[in-house]
């Protein structure tokens, strides 16, 4: 089992900037993709960002370029920088990570954390 807890989110202003991050522990030498997904309120969760141990990234179009996804595997930590924040940035974002050397993105991780609340002010 891997568990994941990610730092707290916050209220920014449009334009402005947040990075959040996610420590995994427990079965760590398992994981291999690594990511963030959001749920704005009333719309379904989407991933936003993901990570591969190999350091491969696949972004939402409506982030690139905004967001950069890194991860530190000493640490065993991910994390999600996200500039120029808009209103539409807004949801909960949950940290995911998952064991299977082929994962591609249409596959749902197997792992979650509790999420953490980004609110973009306009």
């Amino acid at each position: 089992q891997v568990q994941l807890v990610e730092s707290a989110g916050g209220v920014k202003p449009a334009g402005g900037s947040l990075r959040v991050s996610c420590a995994a522990s427990g079965s760590i030498a398992s994981i291999n993709a690594m990511g963030w997904y959001r749920q704005p309120p009333g719309k379904p969760r989407e991933l936003v960002a993901a990570i591969t141990s190999g350091g491969t990234t696949n972004y939402a179009d409506s982030v690139k370029g905004r967001f950069t996804i890194s991860r530190d595997n000493a640490k065993s930590t991910v994390y999600l920088q996200m500039d120029n924040l808009k209103p539409e940035d807004t949801a909960v974002y949950y940290c995911a990570a998952d064991p299977r050397t082929d994962w591609i993105p249409r596959l749902l991780m197997n792992y979650w954390g509790r999420g953490t609340l980004v609110t973009v002010s306009s």
